[in-house]
């Protein structure tokens, strides 16, 4: 039965809110040597910085040992709890040759570890003019086109706009540049021109007496602006935060805090300056770097200082001239470069070519050393720490950052569960990962059919590796409780729809066996209204209280908006059917001859069985419809092919939909890479075909 999840996800939800972290215990240290791979440390004391080691020649020195080593804080010697080696390639993602787009696998699996860089894009719309929205999203899909490798992972924020408008971490480029297209500038109009407005309205009031000061009528609203911004990046700072063991980067890209903070005489100052050092603050205790890039490039704030044609006042006293605007670009550039240098990142201002920048980044996030511990000065007493690491090799370099600013006041309160959710704390803790675990192993589908409307009904499939799953041995029996929980995400970071299931084993030892070599499976549904989601499962196991966990991301769309429309792809197989199911879909059981699995990959001697509905709108007009099953070559071969048709008959003048199955034997197929297309094409009128396609692989 499906349980009621009401809590409150500490998810990304594209504002960042931070993450609440249990209190602090000591770590063991490791053993000596590199130690690669992420984890997750949550406690509140503990500090992590990043230390990239070079010889004389420029080149990375990747074989040093945590004795190697040495960390200062204030001058005082550092116990080293953790150390890792961070090498990560550059991965190229495998597509097939043929296709004109990248076609996203359909399932989601952590079988292997995350080892990417992670990225925040930062996109303030608050401080770019709209006339220069397009040179952002130009930047920003420039990244993401040519510096974002298959193993990153990336988050889009929109710093002032709708929630709905950025996207969750995920290594889609498909979805990361959709959302990037959706950014719009809403910067505030010059300070300098505002002021000018003001100067001509007193001037007309006075009668061309003489005037003492000139305030800027937008300074509320600029300062609300500028606040917001920098307290998203703090917030977004200490949300990525959380993540260990990986360095994380915030690309901001913005035209600069726009508000005059030497100026006391303005109202904003000193609260602006405040958040400047909260977010600087909370980057740095977080181990984050923010590489700030202008998107003016090479300017001089000419398009503004046009609009001003020449109409200043003659008193100097007011500071008000075309020294204004050159005034206000400092000021904007001086804070990006404050935001970059003092968290350990690089700002890119007044230049036209953004490589040099993302080659940088790139670099930056790619090898280094962590080095983590607990400091012996304790005291949250709110100030900076200076941090000092040093390699015991002669003639190296050590880059790292420069320190930290510790806590202040009482640790925050961990967040109470609600009664009504019984999800166990480690699993929650796992569902609030950005990044999938993979203590257990998982593969994950999630496929959208029509369901009652406004809802669609979404089957969700999750197989477990029974070799992750530690049995204990009592009375004969092999003993283990499998938690899952899964839930979606909207775009506003609210859970929408969940289940949680627990399977209880008490298993005979041929019945373990066979787990253990196949793994368990548990299907379940989600009702969703049309909308972008996340689609977060975990799983733990009792045994020896494995995790794992993997991100999905879906669309559903509205099935009853376009004339024709489909389902996502549902696959069985024979290979499939071997694994254990725990919790079936009984309404995929009745269409399909085993249950769906998320396998993509198979032996050349199986048979697989597909399902699809193809939904019709227009049933009311009589005409046919073609539904056509094509495994397409990666050089766009067609290997297999069968086709039916369709009468709007079937459907007696009503929407409705047409179930679609196939049979793909996979024997006359060679080893490799295929794609499964399902295509729907109605004969009534020029109406666009509907098709989707998933990738598989024969072994």
């Amino acid at each position: 039965m499906k349980s009621s999840i009401s809590r409150t996800l500490l998810a990304l939800s594209l504002l960042a809110m931070a993450v609440a972290r249990p209190t602090a215990q000591q770590a063991p240290a490791p053993p000596e040597g590199p130690q690669p791979g992420v984890t997750f440390r949550l406690e509140v004391n503990y500090v992590e910085v990043d230390a990239a080691v070079y010889d004389r020649q420029g080149r990375f020195v990747g074989d040093l040992h945590r004795s190697d080593f040495q960390v200062l804080e204030d001058g005082v010697a550092q116990d080293i709890n953790t150390f890792s080696l961070v090498n990560i390639p550059i991965e190229r993602a495998e597509r097939p040759l043929y296709a004109s787009h990248p076609i996203q696998p359909d399932i989601a699996t952590n079988a292997r570890p995350f080892e990417g860089r992670v990225y925040v894009l930062a996109l303030d719309d608050l401080h770019t003019t709209p006339f220069r929205t397009v040179q952002v999203r130009a930047a920003a899909r420039q990244f993401v086109e040519t510096r974002m490798a298959a193993n990153d992972i990336a988050a889009v924020v929109h710093i002032g706009g709708s929630t709905d408008a950025g996207q969750e971490f995920t290594s889609d480029k498909r979805l990361l540049l959709e959302s990037i297209d959706r950014f719009m500038g809403r910067k505030l109009r010059s300070t300098t021109l505002e002021r000018l407005d003001e100067y001509q309205r007193q001037q007309s009031i006075s009668g061309g007496a003489p005037i003492s000061r000139v305030g800027d009528p937008l300074d509320l609203q600029r300062g609300y602006n500028a606040r917001t911004s920098l307290d998203s990046l703090a917030s977004l700072s200490e949300w990525v935060g959380s993540i260990r063991g990986r360095r994380k980067a915030i690309i901001y890209l913005s035209e600069g805090i726009d508000y005059n903070i030497y100026d006391f005489q303005n109202r904003e100052a000193t609260t602006i300056q405040e958040a400047m050092r909260k977010a600087i603050a909370t980057a740095t205790r977080s181990n984050v770097s923010i590489y700030a890039i202008d998107p003016r490039g090479l300017t001089t704030m000419g398009e503004e200082s046009i609009e001003a044609a020449g109409g200043f006042p003659n008193d100097p006293m007011l500071n008000l001239s075309n020294q204004s605007f050159q005034d206000e670009l400092r000021l904007a550039q001086q804070s990006l470069r404050s935001l970059a240098e003092d968290t350990g990142g690089y700002a890119a201002v007044n230049s036209n070519d953004f490589s040099k920048a993302w080659d940088r980044v790139v670099a930056d996030n790619s090898s280094y050393y962590v080095l983590g511990y607990y400091p012996k000065n304790d005291k949250r007493d709110g100030r900076f720490r200076k941090i000092q690491v040093k390699v015991g090799r002669p003639g190296v370099e050590v880059r790292s950052r420069k320190g930290y600013t510790a806590p202040r006041g009482k640790p925050p309160a961990p967040t109470r569960q609600p009664e009504t959710d019984k999800t166990s704390p480690e699993l929650r803790q796992a569902l609030d990962s950005p990044l999938p675990i993979s203590g257990v192993t998982l593969r994950a589908f999630a496929a959208p059919f029509k369901g009652t409307a406004p809802n669609a009904s979404i089957a969700v499939g999750v197989e477990a590796q029974g070799k992750d799953l530690a049995f204990e041995q009592k009375d004969g029996k092999f003993i283990n409780d499998l938690e899952l929980s899964v839930i979606a995400i909207d775009t506003s970071g609210k859970i929408k729809d969940g289940d949680r299931s627990v399977v209880n084993m008490g298993l005979k030892p041929e019945t373990r066996e066979r787990i253990v070599d196949t793994g368990i499976r548990m299907q379940t549904r989600l009702d969703l209204p049309p909308g972008r989601y996340q689609v977060r499962v975990a799983a733990r196991e009792s045994g020896a209280g494995h995790i794992g966990s993997v991100n999905y991301d879906l669309e559903v769309p509205d099935f009853s908006k376009e004339p024709l429309a489909m389902s996502g792809i549902v696959i069985a197989s024979a290979s499939g059917a071997q694994v254990m199911t725990a919790k079936a879909d009984e309404e995929l059981r009745t269409v399909l001859p085993a249950p769906a699995t998320a396998m993509r990959q198979f032996s050349p001697n199986d048979t697989l069985a597909i399902f699809a509905e193809i939904y019709d709108n227009e049933a009311q007009t009589a005409h046919q419809v073609d539904i056509t099953t094509t495994v397409l070559t990666d050089e766009g071969k067609t290997a297999f092919s069968t086709r039916e048709e369709r009468s709007s008959s079937e459907l007696q003048g009503k929407k409705g939909g047409y179930g679609h199955t196939a049979q793909i034997p996979l024997k006359d197929l060679s080893p490799g890479l295929y794609v499964l297309k399902v295509e729907g094409k109605s004969r009534l009128g020029n109406q666009p075909a509907v098709a989707r396609e998933v990738p598989f692989r024969v072994q």
